[in-house]
């Protein structure tokens, strides 16, 4: 199955989609974004459902990385999606939560992550956007169980849809079951641009080590990643320690 037909998988099983929606994409210039982009544009030009898609760049001043704006202009008008651009900067603490650990609060990509999505919903909520698209595929939900299981001690992942708690905005994720390997060979087919300059911090991420880990399974079983997915549905609790 190539990747336009699960991403309409997805939309269908999941209801991503709906007549009358406004999605805010985030567009950070990497493969998978620039697919959502693509697909989400292919998909707004059919008559049902009815939906408008705009996208969104944000820039961060503190972080040393570089990004062809007129290429991802270019890329948007080609799929007949709006972009802006939303400059920001950092303050020099993180916000504070409670529960939230030193781990966090000490990650350099942990204070970029936070502000970059609080500007998306700030964003959306200005143009009346009612959900968010982000261009998670089906390892980075698998990369975020294991997480879970090792950092957090939780049996958790990115959900396909989440209904956030204190605005009327869900978050959606179309290319939930797409693997990274094929959207690596989408970009290659169709030509797709490489930033300029990436992020210093990109390859240094507990995520990084968590995506080797998951490539070592992988490994040793080529249908892991299809049974590791089929098991976040099919949790035996009766087998599970009781609190």
């Amino acid at each position: 199955m190539n990747i336009v037909k699960k991403f309409h998988k997805a939309c269908a099983d999941y209801g991503l989609i709906a007549d009358g929606d406004h999605i805010l994409v985030g567009l950070s210039g990497g493969k998978d974004s620039l697919a959502l982009v693509e697909l989400l544009g292919q998909r707004a030009q059919i008559y049902k459902p009815r939906f408008r898609v705009t996208a969104i760049h944000v820039r961060v001043k503190e972080r040393a990385y570089e990004s062809d704006m007129s290429y991802l202009q270019s890329f948007c008008d080609a799929a007949q999606v709006p972009f802006i651009v939303r400059d920001i900067s950092l303050p020099p603490s993180p916000p504070l939560r409670e529960g939230r650990t030193p781990r966090e609060i000490n990650n350099p990509c942990f204070l970029c992550s936070w502000y970059r999505r609080k500007t998306l919903f700030n964003v959306a909520q200005e143009l009346g956007c009612n959900k968010i698209a982000f261009g998670h595929h089906r390892d980075d939900l698998l990369e975020t169980l294991l997480m879970n299981l090792i950092y957090q001690g939780a049996v958790a992942t990115m959900p396909p849809m989440l209904q956030m708690d204190k605005m009327p905005i869900q978050i959606i994720r179309p290319l939930c079951l797409i693997d990274e390997a094929d959207l690596i060979a989408h970009a290659q087919e169709k030509g797709y641009q490489k930033q300029p300059h990436l992020c210093p911090f990109e390859h240094v991420s507990s995520r990084e080590k968590v995506k080797g880990l998951l490539a070592q399974i992988k490994a040793l079983h080529p249908e892991a990643a299809d049974t590791m997915f089929a098991a976040m549905t099919n949790v035996k609790f009766d087998y599970l320690p009781k609190l």
